[in-house]
């Protein structure tokens, strides 16, 4: 009988061919027949694991989310460790967002494909929903240790300022995927962001 891991190895293949044509050719190319070739399995195998495209969707989106975000707990863990400022380390959090390369760039487009879908389907809205206030109180929180740590305004709105970072985040991601990565210092325009609200840091802008 095939092992535990095996499934999870098995999904996980099928989710990131799933990915992969998702963000080449969008949600409507990705036919389980086109995901099984590029999986490497037979569509059998494919319907053994998923009900529909949409369960697939929702699994590959996880998926891509679980590793962007161990990206970012890494990032957390070692800027905490080198003892940056909040805003540094939001920074480095928020830059994984960006599609700057190969794989970014395929979660950017995997995330952008649900969000799509959700506007016609409740269930894949509540994913949709569940990862972005995941992503919000993550961001509020950081801004509301800074207020704490005297590196932002007292008076500002954490909830507020976030969905600002946040809109900004979207607005960059949208406009490297169109320009191309080398198109513009994403970074540097995303740490003016930063720098708007974690004012009381060293180096901030006046």
């Amino acid at each position: 009988m095939p092992r535990l891991a095996d499934h999870d190895q098995r999904r996980a293949q099928i989710a990131r061919a799933f990915q992969r044509l998702l963000a080449a050719e969008g949600f409507a190319a990705a036919s389980f027949a086109r995901v099984a070739a590029e999986a490497g399995v037979s569509v059998g195998l494919i319907q053994h694991y998923f009900a529909g495209k949409d369960v697939l969707l929702r699994f590959a989106y996880d998926d891509a989310t679980g590793r962007l975000g161990e990206r970012v707990r890494v990032r957390v863990r070692n800027g905490e460790a080198a003892g940056l400022p909040a805003a540094e380390v939001l920074l480095d959090s928020l830059v994984e967002l960006l599609p700057l390369d190969a794989e970014r760039d395929v979660e950017y487009r995997v995330r952008q494909g649900l969000q799509a879908q959700a506007l016609h389907d409740p269930g894949l809205a509540e994913v949709a929903r569940r990862a972005g206030g995941d992503l919000l109180g993550y961001v509020a929180a950081v801004i509301r240790g800074g207020v704490a740590r005297g590196e932002v305004d007292p008076g500002a709105d954490a909830a507020l300022a976030a969905r600002a970072v946040l809109a900004a985040v979207q607005g960059l991601a949208d406009q490297l995927v169109l320009s191309g990565a080398d198109a513009f210092p994403a970074r540097d325009v995303l740490r003016g962001v930063v720098d708007s609200v974690f004012t009381g840091r060293p180096g901030a802008r006046d």
